[in-house]
C-alpha cells in the first residue's frame, strides 16, 4: 500500500497540463459564497490534477466544497481566485466532452426508457435511426434491453440508476462528474450498482471524478482517493489505491490492503472533522 501526499504544482505542472494526459486541473483554486452580509470561504488553495482515464474519489466532511468543486470541474460555477483547466484550457463553460451524474437519476417520467436514453443525443441533433441504434446497445450493456419501451415510472429504483448510466455513458463523455450517484440506494442495490459501474467503466476507461461520503465506496471504485479538510476545503491527503481489477464486494472483508486503506482515510477524517468542531467551538467563544 503506497500514499501519495498532495503536491503542490510548480511551473513545470502548469505546462504539463497542456498535453492530453491530464485533461482535469485545478490550479491554486479558492473560492466563497455570501451568506447574508459576509463571505463564507469554501475552497482555499485547492491545486488537485487527474489523468487520462483516472477514476478520482473526492471524500471529505460535510460542506467542504467537494461539490462546488465538481460543478467548477463541469464548467457550471467558475472560482473568485485560480484557475480549473479542461485539457489545459480555462473551463468557462460546459462541454460536450463532459457529462453529470447526480444522486437523483432525473428520468423524465414521460418518456420511456428509450427515450430517456436518447435524451442528450437529441439536444446534439444526433440523427433517429444513430440515437435508437446506440441506446439500444447501452440498454444491452446495462442489461434492460428487454424494458427499452417500458415506462420508468415502473422501474425499481436501481433499475432506473442503470438507465441514467447508460443515458450518462451513451454519449462517450471523456470526463464523468458524478456526484454521490448512488447515495439514494439501499445497501444491496447500492452494491450492486457499484459492480455494474465498475465494469461499464473498466471498458470504457472515461475520466472520472466522483464525489462520496462512503470512503468503502471510494476505495473499491477509484484509483486514488482525495481527501478534502473540512470548509475551507483544500486537499489533506491523495491516497493512490493500488488495488487489482476487477475489483469484488469480497475484497471490504477480504484484503488486508483495503483494510489499511481504510484505516488511514477514516483516521484521516476523523481529524480533520475534531479540527473543524474545534474551529467552531473557538468562533463561537470569539463571538
Amino acid at each position: 500500500m503506497r500514499q501519495t501526499s498532495t503536491v503542490r504544482p510548480g511551473p513545470e505542472s502548469a505546462q504539463r497540463i497542456e498535453e492530453p494526459g491530464a485533461p482535469i486541473a485545478f490550479r491554486n483554486v479558492s473560492h466563497n459564497f455570501i451568506h447574508g452580509k459576509r463571505a463564507v470561504l469554501v475552497l482555499e488553495e485547492f491545486d488537485l490534477e487527474i489523468g487520462a482515464s483516472e477514476f478520482v474519489s473526492i471524500v471529505g466532511p460535510s460542506g467542504c466544497g467537494k461539490t462546488t468543486a465538481l460543478s467548477m470541474a463541469g464548467g457550471l460555477e467558475r472560482p473568485r481566485h485560480g484557475r480549473v483547466l479542461l485539457d489545459g484550457r480555462p473551463c468557462d463553460g460546459t462541454s460536450d466532452d463532459v457529462a453529470f451524474m447526480f444522486a437523483r437519476d432525473a428520468l423524465l417520467p414521460w418518456r420511456r426508457v428509450r427515450r430517456n436514453v436518447e435524451l442528450g443525443m437529441e439536444v446534439r441533433r444526433v440523427p433517429a435511426a444513430e440515437r435508437r441504434r446506440r441506446a439500444d446497445e447501452w440498454l444491452r450493456r446495462v442489461r434492460l434491453e428487454e424494458f427499452a419501451d417500458s415506462d420508468v415510472l415502473h422501474l425499481s429504483q436501481g433499475m432506473r440508476q442503470r438507465v441514467a448510466i447508460a443515458r450518462t455513458l451513451v454519449q462517450s463523455p471523456r470526463v464523468v462528474l458524478m456526484d454521490e450517484p448512488f447515495a439514494a440506494l439501499d445497501a444491496q442495490t447500492r452494491a450492486n450498482q457499484q459492480q455494474e459501474f465498475a465494469r461499464l467503466w473498466e471498458a470504457e476507461r472515461p475520466t472520472v471524478v466522483f464525489v462520496t461520503h462512503d470512503l468503502e465506496e471510494a476505495i473499491l471504485l477509484s484509483d486514488r482517493v482525495v481527501l478534502m479538510a473540512a470548509r475551507p476545503g483544500r486537499i489533506v491527503a491523495d491516497l493512490r489505491i493500488d488495488l487489482p481489477r476487477p475489483r469484488t464486494q469480497e475484497m471490504r472483508t477480504q484484503s488486508p490492503d483495503f483494510a489499511g486503506y481504510l484505516e488511514t482515510l477514516s483516521g484521516r477524517l476523523r481529524e480533520e472533522v475534531a479540527a473543524a468542531e474545534e474551529r467552531r467551538q473557538a468562533e463561537g467563544e470569539r463571538a
